[in-house]
């Protein structure tokens, strides 16, 4: 079972040209709209423009994240992302 999460941002694609920081938003889910097999790379940079990390997301498949407010991604238009909050209840 997936955690419940509501979005507190609203989604948009992470086209490489466009540095976003998702709102500010701690947690970010991402969906590779692309096709089964259509790999998608994302990186996430501090506000200095530093690589922290990059990791692959496969078409059609969601990922959320936790990131400092301050940092950015930087992927493909075909990556959605969206500012989360998580829920435990």
């Amino acid at each position: 079972m997936s955690t419940p999460w509501k979005p507190i941002t609203t989604e948009a694609n992470l086209h490489a040209s466009t540095v976003s920081n998702i709102g500010l938003s701690r947690y970010v889910r991402l969906l590779n709209t692309g096709a089964v097999g259509a790999e998608q790379l994302v990186t996430l940079k501090n506000v200095g423009t530093t690589t922290i990390g990059t990791f692959t997301i496969e078409g059609q498949q969601e990922v959320i994240i936790q990131k400092d407010p301050t940092d950015t991604l930087i992927g493909h238009a075909t990556v959605e992302a969206v500012g989360i909050a998580l829920n435990s209840n």
